[in-house]
């Protein structure tokens, strides 16, 4: 459907005439990137990130090239979106984790097309680039060693062949810029980027029986942000975001055991998250461990025969995960808070982890959070609609606020009876960016945590400009995202709404 750009603004100025809009100060995201060592990042890696032309300004990262340069295997592991329209750099993904049997050594993204719904077209593209991306490799052999991930608009084929010549580029020659560096890790995480404010890249170092690893990453989102994905070929399940990300370690750890410690960690960070409550057709995380940091004889870590060192690597990529999840949050489209809601007192993890999902996509509880009115009947209400595996018993239910700065929580419901609420206190904790919602079941011992945002009306114009002639504006916009209004105020002409960007 074709719209004019000054339909909506037309009813933003009748509204603005007879309301008083109160605009809020973007939080700042400079705090959320910096600089890090190069000595803190996994050895035996090469990454890079460059303009081919996707997107088109030219100063623009909009392909990320990764490899492997480990003389070890190098193991791989994926959770893919579960979304009935899957992207062809998804299923071309999954072939590549399941031909090789959890065994590859690279992976390429470009960001500016998503190439998804785009036909026997798109397949044949993302197979060029998975071919292309082999060719850089040490001894590539038959099949392909390469996963591939898109994100940007649904329904538009890829510029293939900028692609491909991108790719090339990276073999050799002066347009070369491969490499381990801060600077290359850094450059490989903007080409992931959308409509992101910030590069979203984290490293650590951990010990697992005396012997020191390391672990990267680096994610992409902002919007269409509500993942819901799992291991290849697994069963459909309800549809929700794109987020791309990508966590490598020097670690070595079997094929199976690494899909086994992945899965548990999507499931308590990715898929914790929610911005929107839309998923995409792209969402992916890859993970990939070379064993660089251990010598070649050393046994890969291995849930059957090293159940502690398993344990104790499954948990050091559930709080990693977390980390990279919760940055999506945080950079959420028009969002000024970031809500951690913790469900308590459950029957079982699922029930916990529905309630807090439920919860954390209310449209009425994230705009009364953008309007920091502490209405914790809409949280009740979210709580209550979801069929849980035992009887949920109203009179054991407590709702909480808990402030981010460690002072005193603020009860608002406990045992199913409304507390007399110090209404300044409530203000005070909900007007912080930063504070956590509480809800505690009182049937189980089961808890899950989710991650979300508000809901501000700049979210939703961002949404609606996102492809139009506004959206030049928009990148900037997006760094100051209360100058919006008057962004989409000043245009004229037709636009053609927002076509899906992933």
């Amino acid at each position: 459907m074709s719209w004019t750009v000054n339909r909506l603004p037309a009813v933003w100025k009748r509204l603005s005439s007879t309301t008083t809009i109160v605009t809020k100060t973007t939080p700042s995201k400079s705090h959320l990137h910096k600089a890090l060592p190069d000595s803190v990042f996994p050895q035996g890696y090469a990454l890079t990130g460059l303009h081919c032309g996707v997107k088109k300004k030219a100063d623009v990262l909009d392909l990320a090239v990764i490899l492997s340069t480990s003389p070890r295997p190098t193991s791989v592991a994926a959770c893919f979106t579960r979304n009935a329209f899957k992207a062809a750099p998804v299923i071309v993904s999954q072939e590549v984790v399941q031909n090789t049997n959890g065994r590859a050594r690279a992976i390429v993204v470009n960001s500016g097309c998503a190439n998804a719904v785009t036909g026997k077209q798109g397949m044949e593209d993302a197979w060029a680039m998975a071919r292309e991306t082999d060719s850089l490799l040490s001894n590539p052999g038959s099949t392909s060693e390469t996963l591939v991930m898109s994100t940007g608009v649904i329904g538009q084929t890829l510029p293939i062949a900028k692609i491909l010549a991108g790719i090339r580029a990276q073999s050799s020659g002066e347009k070369r810029t491969l490499g381990s560096t801060f600077d290359a890790w850094e450059r490989a995480a903007r080409a992931f980027m959308t409509t992101d404010t910030f590069p979203k890249l984290r490293a650590r170092t951990f010990t697992i029986n005396g012997k020191e690893y390391r672990m990267a990453g680096m994610d992409k989102g902002a919007g269409m942000i509500h993942p819901d994905m799992g291991p290849p070929a697994s069963s459909s399940g309800q549809l929700h975001a794109t987020l791309l990300g990508c966590i490598l370690t020097d670690a070595a750890v079997s094929p199976r055991s690494l899909q086994s410690a992945l899965t548990y960690a999507v499931d308590r960070s990715f898929n914790s998250i929610s911005v929107d409550g839309d998923m995409s057709t792209n969402d992916t995380i890859v993970v990939l461990a070379n064993g660089a940091a251990v010598a070649t004889e050393e046994a890969e870590i291995d849930e059957e025969h090293h159940p502690e060192a398993y344990e104790a690597f499954k948990q050091e990529l559930t709080s990693f995960a977390a980390d990279l999840a919760q940055l999506v949050v945080r950079d959420g489209e028009g969002a000024t808070k970031f809500v951690t809601v913790t469900v308590e007192g459950a029957p079982t993890y699922a029930d916990a982890h529905r309630v807090a999902s439920r919860i954390s996509t209310s449209a009425l509880v994230k705009t009364a959070l953008f309007g920091e009115d502490a209405n914790w009947g809409r949280i009740l209400a979210a709580t209550g609609s979801i069929p849980l595996s035992a009887p949920l018993d109203p009179t054991r239910v407590n709702v909480s606020f808990i402030p981010a700065d460690g002072t005193a929580p603020l009860p608002l419901l406990v045992n199913g009876e409304p507390e007399k609420v110090n209404e300044a206190r409530a203000t005070e904790i909900i007007t912080q960016e930063d504070l956590e919602i509480k809800v505690e079941l009182g049937i189980g011992s089961e808890s899950a945590k989710y991650w979300t945002c508000d809901f501000s009306y700049v979210g939703v114009f961002l949404r609606f400009y996102l492809d139009s002639p506004v959206s030049d504006e928009l990148s900037g916009v997006r760094q100051d995202q209360w100058r919006l209004q008057d962004v989409i105020l000043d245009q004229e002409g037709p636009a053609v709404v927002d076509p899906l960007i992933v």
